[in-house]
């Protein structure tokens, strides 16, 4: 299946946005994030354009889905699922057997990540053909090389040779780096949303956005937990995390609103959670309050 992107009726991305998403490997693996705006405005005075929102979404909604599945050895359960486009994944790594999760307590939290982002996935679809859309295809991700690429550049080149599924704390960084564009994702889009109506394509995407933070809150709090272990050399997982969040900062402007796990709070960032700031949009799209 050809790898597809998003509508250019969402506005197109300033450039430097398109160049950190190739520098950390995602516009490779197909994600529809050309159509992030810099700010957004309400909708009344545009176009609908509810389908191409959700395909947005659907398009880093497969990317999250066919990394969560495949670390729990479910990959298959992905299937035909928009399609057969290939899953790239790292040598040795099959995406048919779980990976080697180091105690139960991450193992089950990442089986309910899969679960979540498929229904994710299952739910986008339904929705953008009862709108009378029809859902992007899945693009050809990369779930191996391109968290490979993001580390290293995160990291100026020093960790060359990330793996995601290598070991459970390399998984939950590479969630670490996933959720935080979901969470983002949903919060800057959600002003183009035309259908506000209860029940409507606005509720139904605060539903998942909700989810997402809980995802990020979770796996923030897991790290957290971990912040003084080395991973690699010169960096342990709270240095680590304050990289790969200092990469994504590039997006946002001049600002510091991207935090890693264990900062403490700045003036100007009402933080009153270490684990979980609650500044979220930074990574993918701004939003204005």
């Amino acid at each position: 299946m050809d790898v597809s992107q998003g509508n250019s009726d969402l506005t197109q991305a300033s450039s430097t946005r398109r160049q950190f998403l190739r520098g950390v490997g995602l516009a490779g693996a197909g994600v529809a994030l050309v159509g992030c705006a810099p700010s957004f405005t309400a909708r009344r005075d545009k176009p609908n354009i509810d389908v191409d929102v959700l395909n947005f979404a659907l398009n880093l909604e497969y990317l999250e889905t066919a990394f969560y599945l495949a670390a729990t050895g479910r990959l298959a359960e992905m299937q035909g699922l928009g399609g057969n486009a290939p899953i790239r994944l790292p040598a040795g790594v099959t995406g048919l057997t779980p990976m080697n999760f180091q105690s139960a307590e991450i193992r089950d939290f990442a089986n309910e990540l899969a679960t979540n982002e498929l229904a994710h996935v299952r739910f986008l679809i339904a929705t953008i053909r009862a709108l009378g859309g029809t859902p992007i295809p899945r693009p050809e991700v990369d779930a191996g090389p391109a968290f490979t690429a993001a580390v290293a550049a995160a990291t100026g080149g020093k960790v060359a040779n990330f793996n995601p599924f290598a070991d459970e704390v390399s998984f939950l960084l590479a969630g670490h780096t996933l959720e935080d564009v979901g969470v983002t994702a949903y919060k800057g889009a959600s002003p183009l949303i035309h259908d506000r109506k209860p029940g409507g394509v606005l509720e139904q995407a605060a539903g998942i956005l909700a989810v997402e933070s809980y995802h990020m809150g979770a796996a923030r709090f897991q790290l957290y937990k971990r912040r003084g272990l080395t991973v690699a050399p010169e960096f342990t997982v709270a240095a680590m995390s304050q990289a790969i969040s200092d990469l994504r900062d590039t997006l946002d402007g001049p600002g510091d609103k991207d935090q890693g796990i264990a900062q403490p709070p700045r003036p100007g960032n009402q933080t009153s959670f270490r684990p979980m700031p609650t500044v979220w949009f930074s990574a993918v799209c701004r939003a204005k309050y």
